[in-house]
């Protein structure tokens, strides 16, 4: 007699348990939720640029905005950057992108030291040879100094060489060697942990640093940090580096980060999207935070779901009712978050027709179901799983946004 099929529960594996980090007032790791960042493209000394879009990634949900100090005028150009978004009641932390002479801007800048509240040092360019010691000292005797937390940030594409020299060459005197790919990732993880470990002998706590390991090929990412995150209790930050445009973009960084999410590895999370030209930045906020809140880590917005259309819905007005009702939920969310506590869980589901649309809707918190091809021109609309009423005409679409409006108010009200 067969064995009776073993029956998963549904939801991610508990997260991995790392030490929180205090990043400007974000907590990271430790248990706390899945961190959004992001990064901006502009130079960094045009002030007037940086603040714009940082503000504009900071409202579309970035708790965490990375920017270039790659020389002394964007170095300078940090405090200038973090007044004026203050000004403006943009309080998002800053962290500074350092390579290569990061010790020096530090040290030459103090008050852009002071004005970042994390440092993102890369071991694999912090310094060369006979330098790379004193200058990754160098920054970690900074950050003790103004209290701030560093990430390690390892990148195959800028890896320590002679570390990973080193390793291809024990690997070939061994007798069972291994790929060059594991070689690698090995490289990796060790370059990752041991930039770590010596932050900590040189007064870091563990508490001040997080460490990332970022590649662009998803199979390797997901290598890497399974054996990261088995080897250390550090705080990582995940994210599949040179993601790709569009499309590409979108589903190598979501099939990556979604599978080490669902494992319980990672405690903040980036997507880095190349934006088409003229292109909006915050695009890879909005991805993450849907990312994180299809997989029920987190709640951004309320869902919209919507059927996909077939033969039997040849009519467009479910596509225009679904769109317009995300538009609407998204211009009317400042506002309700502001008043309505937990609006941003709210489920909405608009179907077009008689097979899936009912049921789909029953699951919703509030649904339509449109008429499909050949049916009768109503529209049920059901709420909390029951049927409260149906929608005729040609204003079926004005009517339903002043219904959700009535059930945002009344179920996420004061006193609800």
């Amino acid at each position: 007699m067969n064995a009776p099929a073993r029956i998963t529960t549904s939801g991610p594996q508990p997260r991995r348990r790392t030490v929180p980090v205090d990043v400007g007032g974000v907590t990271v790791g430790g248990g706390a939720p899945i961190v959004v960042q992001s990064m901006t493209n502009t130079d960094t000394a045009d002030v007037a640029a940086t603040v714009e879009q940082v503000a504009a990634l900071a409202a579309a949900g970035s708790e965490l905005v990375r920017i270039t100090v790659d020389r002394d005028a964007s170095a300078a150009a940090v405090p200038k950057v973090r007044d004026a978004l203050a000004a403006r009641g943009v309080t998002v932390p800053l962290v500074g992108d350092f390579h290569y002479i990061g010790h020096k801007l530090l040290a030459d800048h103090p008050a852009c030291a002071e004005a970042l509240a994390k440092y993102r040092i890369n071991p694999g360019n912090v310094g060369f040879r006979q330098k790379r010691d004193t200058q990754f000292a160098a920054i970690i005797e900074m950050a003790c100094r103004y209290d701030k937390p560093v990430r390690i940030g390892v990148n195959w594409g800028s890896l320590d060489e002679e570390l990973l020299t080193h390793l291809m060459d024990e690997n070939a005197r061994s007798d069972a060697p291994i790929t060059a790919a594991a070689v690698t990732r090995e490289a990796m993880v060790r370059s990752g942990i041991s930039s770590a470990e010596r932050a900590v002998e040189l007064g870091l706590p563990a508490d001040r640093i997080l460490i990332s390991a970022k590649v662009s090929d998803v199979q390797e990412l997901i290598a890497v940090y399974r054996d990261l995150s088995a080897r250390c209790d550090f705080a990582l930050h995940l994210g599949l580096t040179e993601a790709g445009m569009g499309s590409k973009g979108i589903v190598a960084s979501a099939a990556a980060l979604g599978i080490l999410l669902q494992e319980g590895i990672g405690d903040t999370i980036r997507i880095s999207l190349t934006p088409e030209p003229g292109g909006d930045r915050t695009l890879e906020v909005k991805v993450a935070q849907e990312l994180l809140q299809t997989m029920g880590f987190r709640a951004f917005l309320p869902v919209v779901s919507a059927c996909p259309g077939c033969g039997r819905t040849t009519s467009t007005v479910f596509q225009e009712l679904a769109k317009e009702i995300q538009g609407h939920i998204g211009d009317r969310m400042p506002a309700w978050k502001a008043s309505y506590p937990g609006v941003e869980a709210m489920k909405v589901a608009v179907m077009g027709c008689i097979v899936n649309g009912p049921g789909e809707s029953k699951h919703a918190d509030i649904g339509i179901s449109l008429p499909g091809t050949g049916e009768q021109p109503s529209a049920p609309v059901f709420i909390d799983g029951e049927k409260a009423m149906t929608l005729r005409g040609a204003n079926i679409a004005g009517e339903f946004k002043a219904v959700v409006e009535r059930y945002v108010a009344e179920r996420y009200g004061a006193g609800t």
